[in-house]
C-alpha cells in the first residue's frame, strides 16, 4: 500500500486495530515529510512520548490534532484526510470490555483488542489451560485462586470476559488458534478434579474444529524450549505488525522488534517438535480423562 493509497476503513475488527492502523500510517506521513516527533509534537501542544504512543496506536487521537498533522505532512488529498477522521472515530469508540474496567488489569486492555483482529494466534502454557479454551468452570477457579465456586463480582466478571473472548473461535472469520501445553496443565487439578475432567472434555471438543490446533509437551521434554508462557498474534492487515505478549505478575509486555519475533517464533516452533503431534496429543487426552 503506497502513502497515498488509504487503507479500507473496516480493517481491523475493534479499536485497537484502528488505532494501530491510523498510527503507523501518521508515521509513514511523517517520515516522508522528512518531520521529526519533536517538531510533530511542537505542532499540537504535545510531548515527544505522545507523538510516539500515538503512532504505535497505545493511545486514542484527537480529531483536530490528526488534521493538524496531516496539514503538516504535506497530506492535502481530501480522500485521506477523510479516511484519517473516520479511522478517528471508530478508533475512539470503546470495545465491549470496556464496561468491565473496573475488573480488568489496565495492561490487558490492549490485548483483547488485538486478540480480536489477530488472524493467527499462536499460545504456550505450562501453568493453565490458554484463556480462549477454558470452561467457564475452569477459568472460575484460576480467577479466584482455587475456589470454582467463588461468586465474589470481579471474578464473576472476569469469567464473563473470558467466555465472551472464546465466541470469536467460532465467529464467521474465526482465527487460527495453535495451542500448545505443558503435559503438567492436564495433572493441575485447578479447583477440584471435577473442574479438571470437564476442562479435558471441552478440550477434546474444541480441537473438532477445524481452526483449533493443541499438542502437548510431555514430561521429558517439559522446560526445554521456553521457560514462560507467551502468545504471538498475526495479523491480515499489513499495517498491523506481528506481536509477542508476555505477562507479568504486575503487567505485560508486547513486543514488535524483529529480533524479539524472531527469538519467540523460533521458540514456538522448537515447542512444536518438541511436542507430541496433534494425534498423539489427542490420545494423551483421552487417556488422562479415562485416569480421573
Amino acid at each position: 500500500m503506497s502513502l497515498v493509497d488509504p487503507p479500507d476503513p473496516e480493517q481491523g475488527t475493534g479499536p485497537t486495530a484502528r488505532r494501530m492502523i491510523l498510527g503507523t500510517q501518521l508515521r509513514r506521513f511523517r517520515e516522508s515529510a522528512g518531520i521529526s516527533r519533536a517538531q510533530a509534537a511542537w505542532e499540537i501542544r504535545a510531548s515527544e512520548s505522545k507523538i510516539s504512543r500515538m503512532e504505535l496506536g497505545r493511545v486514542g487521537c484527537k480529531e483536530r490534532d490528526v488534521v493538524d498533522l496531516l496539514t503538516m505532512y504535506g497530506v492535502h488529498e481530501q480522500s485521506i484526510r477523510d479516511w484519517a477522521v473516520d479511522m478517528v472515530k471508530m478508533a475512539n469508540q470503546a470495545g465491549w470490555w470496556r464496561s468491565f474496567n473496573d475488573s480488568l488489569p489496565s495492561w490487558f486492555d490492549n490485548y483483547i483488542g488485538l486478540e480480536e483482529a489477530a488472524t493467527r494466534i499462536r499460545t504456550y502454557e505450562l501453568m493453565f489451560v490458554p484463556g480462549l479454551l477454558q470452561t467457564e468452570s475452569y477459568a472460575r477457579a484460576v480467577t479466584s485462586h482455587g475456589d470454582p465456586d467463588s461468586d465474589d463480582p470481579k471474578v464473576q466478571n472476569r469469567v464473563e470476559i473470558r467466555m465472551r473472548r472464546q465466541k470469536l473461535l467460532v465467529g464467521p472469520r474465526p482465527p487460527r488458534l495453535w495451542a500448545v501445553l505443558d503435559e503438567a496443565v492436564l495433572h493441575r487439578p485447578v479447583g477440584s478434579f471435577a473442574v479438571l475432567k470437564e476442562q479435558i472434555e471441552h478440550l477434546l471438543e474444541a480441537i473438532k474444529l477445524p481452526n483449533i490446533s493443541l499438542q502437548i509437551v510431555p514430561f521429558e521434554n517439559s522446560g526445554y524450549a521456553a521457560e514462560s508462557a507467551f502468545s504471538l498474534l498475526q495479523f491480515a492487515e499489513p499495517e498491523l505488525p506481528n506481536i509477542a505478549y508476555l505477562e507479568h505478575l504486575n503487567g505485560a509486555s508486547y513486543l514488535e522488534k524483529p529480533d524479539e519475533l524472531e527469538l519467540y517464533g523460533r521458540a514456538f516452533d522448537r515447542l512444536t517438535v518438541d511436542a507430541e503431534t496433534p494425534d498423539r496429543s489427542r490420545q494423551k487426552l483421552i487417556k488422562r480423562l479415562a485416569e480421573i
